[in-house]
């Protein structure tokens, strides 16, 4: 489970668990956490979890929101993360213990680098197997799977899906995330005015679950979902 440790000029303000689906941040007395600052918008960002991941979104401030000194609209939390607003700071933090992986993005027209699943990227981590993410216990579910580039640059190349959730895309265009649940793989939409595509279908809703051989598609990259 993460937490939120806000301070101010090395101060620490208050601490905040991360206990429900959206946590809201803002001036205004009704939000989740209060920053009663006028460099903080009245309804200023909102933070979203999805299983294990938690993401932040910027809900169109005055002043902006920022990750480690980079302005950002909407992004994937990692441990010891700093954001950012006026002059507070708010460290995220990790309280089980994860060390959290890094694993590429899918990018159309680009190489994936050797040793990708290891790449550090901005917005793609995975979490490991063993982390209760609230679907039950991880360990226990289905077989490897993995992920076949279908097109670009990187066509051919293959990413295992061996943690609990491996997010794909690109940052401010679409990303979606693959997440490793008992009954199977599924895949959700999580950034992007477009829904991704499964087998040429758009998304109905929020998430699919996953077949053997079906083709999702998102950023311009075409990948097959492979069952082991």
């Amino acid at each position: 489970m993460g937490k939120l440790v806000v301070s101010l000029d090395g101060v620490v303000i208050k601490e905040v668990q991360i206990t429900k689906d959206k946590t809201t941040l803002g001036r205004r007395p009704y939000n989740d956490i209060v920053i009663d600052n006028l460099a903080v918008s009245g309804e200023h960002a909102v933070l979203q979890m999805v299983g294990s991941d938690v993401f932040i979104e910027d809900l169109n401030s005055t002043n902006g929101t920022y990750i480690n000194g980079k302005a950002v609209k909407k992004q994937l939390l990692a441990h010891n993360d700093t954001v950012e607003i006026g002059k507070y700071k708010i460290k995220y933090l990790v309280e089980d213990g994860v060390d959290y992986e890094k694993t590429m993005i899918m990018k159309p027209g680009t190489a994936a680098p050797a040793g990708a699943s290891a790449e550090r990227a901005t917005f793609a981590h995975t979490a490991p197997a063993s982390v209760n993410s609230g679907f039950g216990s991880l360990n226990a579910s289905p077989g490897g799977a993995a992920i076949k580039v279908l097109n670009g640059a990187a066509a051919g190349r293959e990413v295992m899906l061996t943690k609990v959730v491996t997010t794909v895309g690109k940052p401010g265009v679409q990303v979606a995330s693959i997440t490793k649940r008992p009954g199977g793989y599924v895949l959700a939409h999580v950034e992007g005015m477009a829904k991704p595509t499964v087998n040429g279908s758009q998304l109905a809703g929020e998430s699919a679950q996953l077949r053997n051989g079906d083709v999702i598609e998102l950023a311009g990259t075409q990948m097959q979902f492979i069952q082991l």
